[in-house]
């Protein structure tokens, strides 16, 4: 029941501007557990060289890049899926807080907008936005949500 009314949450837009702790009270945005599907929604979008869709999924980190610093500050690192496809997510850290720790090794989950690339794709708009314009993504790690 619990796990409902957070994913709700979720899905409504409710959030905080911060890294939000799971165990915060229920007025606070938690990730929703991640569909075992998500694999395959990501892998067909790969096969059809379809962007500017919203994803969820989880995978493990299996490189740290530095921080793109053109433009907008942006955290990046690679994810394996479970199916084995990479992904780069990209995170705005001019607009939502740097996931740390994080470290090669480490299991995250995350929503946010899937771009084509060659090498797997690439989810960026892993937070909220601040015009409105789009869904609100996130990124769990170590049972904080960073949005």
């Amino acid at each position: 029941m619990v796990a409902v009314l957070l994913a709700a949450l979720v899905l409504s837009g409710c959030g905080l501007l911060s890294a939000t702790p799971l165990s915060a009270p229920p007025s606070a945005t938690v990730a929703p557990s991640i569909d075992p599907s998500a694999d395959r929604t990501i892998a067909e979008l790969f096969e059809q060289h379809r962007s500017g869709v919203q994803v969820t999924g989880a995978g493990t980190v299996t490189r740290i890049l530095l921080d793109d610093d053109a433009g907008s500050r942006h955290q990046r690192f690679i994810v394996r899926l479970a199916s084995g496809q990479t992904l780069l997510i990209a995170h705005n850290i001019d607009v939502a807080p740097r996931v740390e720790p994080l470290a090669v090794g480490d299991s995250v989950a995350f929503r946010g907008i899937y771009e084509w690339n060659s090498e797997g794709g690439l989810v960026h708009w892993t937070h909220h936005d601040p015009d409105g314009v789009h869904p609100p993504g996130w990124i769990e790690h170590d049972g904080t949500v960073f949005q």
